[in-house]
């Protein structure tokens, strides 16, 4: 299957601009040749390739509307890595296995505060198409991790620190939910008084094994996890 993104709209396909110059100028596709376009909502459109000088276009045969999208839904909020390609390589990992939602947040150990989100969301298209999803995750913009406990639910919230001295339950023992979000802290863990915000905004902590696992590390593993939960419903 050739996946391509673009909008559907009244019964036709409209490719993405940089889509088309991909199609006509790197994979010199032909006229003729079967594609998809997806909407990234869970819509998505079959047909024939038409190509019209730099211009590609879908000949379309057939429209599926609102196809299933995985289940339980995973939001993970993770702190940008000083080297953001560990970061990048997070987000193609944990789009592939199905997330629904990225969240870059701020908190006090954070050392790198820029970070260019339209990368990363052009990154979460990218694997989206490879890993076939018709549904793409949302990448939110960055926020400080105080902003974004204002808008949480804290019986679908949960940490994972390496505070071993502090409670943690076993991420087995997380009750099956439609829905789960997970914080992963920074290079140098969640500092102290930010784990005490957290346990005072009632967000449940989680040990994710032994070993004390990288940032990006951390992420795919819970992405891993919720993939393998999926693959069981």
């Amino acid at each position: 299957m050739k996946l391509f993104f673009g909008e559907i709209n009244n019964g036709k396909a409209i490719i993405n601009d940089e889509e088309q110059q991909h199609i006509v100028k790197v994979l010199r596709m032909k006229d003729g040749e079967d594609i998809y376009v997806t909407d990234g909502k869970g819509n998505v459109a079959s047909g024939k390739l038409v190509i019209e000088g730099k211009k590609a276009g879908l000949d379309v045969s057939e429209i599926k509307k609102d196809t299933p999208d995985f289940n339980p839904k995973l939001h993970i909020a993770i702190a940008p890595t000083k080297n953001i390609d560990r970061i990048e390589f997070f987000v193609e990992k944990a789009v592939e296995m199905g997330i629904s939602e990225i969240s870059i947040i701020i908190t006090e150990k954070t050392e790198r505060k820029n970070i260019n989100i339209d990368k990363i969301r052009k990154q979460a298209v990218a694997a989206s198409k490879q890993s076939l999803r018709f549904h793409f995750p949302v990448i939110n913009d960055a926020v400080k991790l105080t902003d974004f406990l204002k808008n949480i639910d804290p019986e679908h919230t949960f940490v994972a620190h390496c505070h071993e001295n502090l409670e943690r339950i076993e991420l087995k023992n997380i009750p099956a939910l439609e829905q789960i979000t997970f914080l992963i802290g920074p290079e140098g863990d969640f500092s102290e008084r930010e784990i005490q915000f957290l346990s005072d905004s009632n967000v449940k902590a989680v040990s994710l094994g032994n070993q004390r696992l990288r940032t990006e590390t951390a992420g795919v593993f819970v992405a891993a996890w919720n993939y393998f939960n999926m693959m069981r419903n």
